[in-house]
């Protein structure tokens, strides 16, 4: 496309997934949110390191394991210098670690609230007849390429598809129902926006 506006989004999820855990206080099922607080217990030379959940409505605490009597040459010294001083950053990984959490308690909310920060990467908004963005997610996220599309572009979803349909929305890889699935690492969208009323107020939507 000619006179296209280069985008890159950095796409970071808001809320840390939530396990599901039948808590003892509570008397059923609710869901536990991260404390960002490790639990470092120390053994001889074996360490077992936890994660700390809280109830969200009674603070009961559960602990998400992290090593399992791992013996302690195993552990580099700056991670657990990390692990030991709560580290926000890894406690942050950890948290958003789905996988690991639907492995040790089955059932886990997901959250699509993201936060977008958008970088020009080249071309120019005043002559721009197309957009190029290019997706960087910090970690796996459960929103739909089209939910975080409309909600920054400020175009409906309906409209998205028509877009796709007419072949001015491309997305790159090109899966099947691309729109309808969650937004991937490495996504490229191109939209050609010539001819369309909004244009302007698109480009600018888009960070650019």
């Amino acid at each position: 496309m000619s006179g296209t506006l280069r985008i890159h989004w950095a796409i970071a999820p808001e809320i840390a997934p939530q396990p599901l855990i039948n808590c003892n206080r509570c008397g059923g099922v609710k869901a536990y949110r991260c404390s960002g607080k490790f639990r470092v217990n120390a053994n001889g030379k074996r360490i077992d390191v936890w994660l700390i959940y809280r109830c969200v409505d009674c603070d009961n605490s559960w602990n998400f394991g992290i090593f399992e009597r791992c013996n302690r040459r195993d552990i580099e010294p700056a991670l657990l210098q990390a692990l030991e001083s709560n580290d926000p950053g890894l406690a942050r990984r950890h948290a958003f670690d789905v996988v690991a959490l639907r492995n040790q308690v089955g059932r886990v909310e997901e959250f699509p609230d993201v936060a977008v920060h958008k970088r020009l990467l080249g071309g120019a908004r005043e002559t721009a007849l197309a957009l190029e963005l290019q997706l960087g997610l910090e970690m796996p996220t459960s929103l739909r390429l089209d939910r975080l599309l409309a909600n920054e572009l400020g175009i409906s979803r309906s409209r998205l598809l028509a877009l796709e349909e007419r072949r001015l929305l491309v997305v790159d890889p090109d899966g099947a129902k691309a729109l309808r699935k969650p937004a991937r690492q490495g996504m490229t969208v191109r939209i050609d926006l010539a001819g369309e009323p909004d244009q302007e107020a698109i480009i600018c939507a888009a960070g650019g």
